[in-house]
C-alpha cells in the first residue's frame, strides 16, 4: 500500500531528512545503513514490501531509518536534496 508524505522535516544532520507519512511504517525502529543491510533483515515488513530496495535504488541514498510514521533518509554528501526528495516521495507512493 502506498504512503503519502505529509511533511518533510530537516534534521540536525544536513545529510538527513525526515519524511513524515500518513500512517505507521514500522512499530520498532529499524535502520538500514547500506543497501546490503537489507539482507540481514529480510523478514522485516519494510524489507519484504520492497520499500527498502526502492529507496536504495535512488542514486545518492546512503541510509534509512524507519520508525512509527516516518522514515529518515540519509544521503551522500555530494547528492542534492531537491531531486532526492522528489524521488523518495515517488518511491514511497508506489504500491
Amino acid at each position: 500500500m502506498p504512503f503519502d508524505v505529509r511533511e518533510i522535516q530537516p534534521t540536525p544532520n544536513p545529510n538527513a531528512v525526515k519524511f513524515v507519512l500518513d500512517r505507521p511504517v514500522a512499530e520498532q525502529p529499524v535502520s538500514f545503513l547500506t543497501a546490503d543491510s537489507q539482507a540481514k533483515q529480510p523478514e522485516h515488513p519494510v524489507s519484504k514490501s520492497g520499500l527498502v530496495a526502492r529507496l536504495f535504488a535512488i542514486p545518492g541514498v546512503s541510509g534509512l531509518l524507519f520508525l512509527n510514521d516516518f522514515v529518515t533518509v540519509s544521503k551522500r554528501p555530494d547528492a542534492k536534496w531537491p531531486g532526492l526528495k522528489r524521488a523518495v516521495k515517488k518511491a514511497l507512493a508506489e504500491d
